[in-house]
């Protein structure tokens, strides 16, 4: 069986979410969960530089060891920027000349986005937000997926051939394969129509790269607690010590005081870090939504019942405009030298 992942790149290796949605994506090529040998029918589709993924590239060795055969790539000559469309019409393409029986992709703003365009392409039915796929007689398939923001799982039928699926990226760890595949990489060249690049976004230098919510290892979350844009400087600062980045609640973005993008919750972003630090975050069920699968989440909160304090593994009751700049100056003061 051979199936077809989209792979996003975050920075200069595949992003977290992609490696999760491969390792699922092994799962369907092996009757056996994805535990034997690697390589076997589990293609890569990628938009960016072939040079990403040359040998010896971080890309190219976490495809090769998530069992990777081959590897189709994009590259930004033929197709500048994020166009959802074009990238459903490479995707659309490719499935026929691989023979592919399902296309996936993870579970994120983007893959949804080209998922949805490829069902419409193909007239398949996508499912969103899998948890786990078996085969299921002729064209049909098992699955299981995450309904009401992975509050209940749903069992399901699908019947398509090709399975269109999205990957949900807060359930499936990522694993890497028995052993690494070896890597082919094609330059694809591919057939557009007119309109795909109709919509296209681009990303500037100064935001491009760098760690996303979405993969980012520590997380350092603010609400309506901070007070207003202002307030999220030390929160920034503390990030940028732990290695992290800032995540925000509804309504910080409600009010404006920062981009959608840092959203965490149901109609944000799901994340997966190590640690969550949640500051000034009364912590309702829609953000829940989107920070529960935190291997630690540790609240700063003012409010002694705040239901985010139920989620928490540590808790810390007091001003997070005193506790957050303490916090900050005892990491430089342990870090100093001497």
């Amino acid at each position: 069986m051979t199936v077809l992942c989209l792979v996003e790149l975050d920075g200069t290796g595949a992003a977290d979410a992609s490696l999760r949605a491969l390792t699922f994506a092994r799962s369907l090529t092996a009757p056996d969960g994805g535990a034997g040998p690697a390589g076997d029918g589990l293609v890569a589709v990628l938009f960016a530089d072939a040079g990403a993924v040359a040998g010896g590239t971080p890309a190219a060795g976490a495809l090769a060891a998530y069992g990777v055969s081959d590897a189709y790539v994009v590259e930004p000559g033929q197709l500048p920027g994020y166009a959802p469309l074009a990238w459903a019409r490479v995707l659309a393409g490719l499935t026929g000349a691989t023979g592919a029986s399902a296309v996936l992709a993870a579970g994120t703003d983007r893959g949804a986005e080209v998922m949805a365009h490829l069902g419409a392409l193909t007239g398949a039915p996508m499912a969103a937000n899998c948890v786990s796929a078996a085969p299921a007689g002729a064209g049909g398939w098992h699955i299981v997926r995450q309904r009401w923001a992975g509050l209940l799982l749903e069992d399901a039928a699908l019947e398509a051939s090709p399975a269109l699926m999205t990957v949900a990226t807060d359930t499936v760890a990522p694993a890497e394969a028995g052993a690494p595949a070896a890597l082919t990489v094609h330059r694809h060249q591919p057939d557009l129509a007119d309109g795909d690049l109709a919509v296209r976004a681009t990303e500037s230098a100064s935001q491009a790269g760098g760690v996303s919510l979405a993969n980012a290892r520590v997380v350092v979350g603010g609400g309506r607690g901070v007070g207003g844009p202002e307030g999220f400087a030390p929160l920034e600062e503390l990030a940028g010590l732990l290695g992290g980045v800032v995540g925000v609640s509804r309504v910080v973005t409600s009010e404006g005081w920062r981009p959608h993008k840092q959203q965490v919750g149901q109609t944000g972003t799901k994340i997966t870090p190590e640690l969550y630090l949640a500051c000034g975050i009364s912590g309702a069920i829609q953000h829940i939504a989107g920070c529960a699968s935190a291997k630690h989440i540790v609240a700063v909160n003012a409010d002694a019942g705040a239901p985010i304090l139920g989620h928490a593994e540590y808790a810390v009751i007091g001003d997070l405009h005193e506790v957050i700049p303490a916090l900050v100056a005892a990491i430089k003061a342990r870090g100093a030298p001497g």
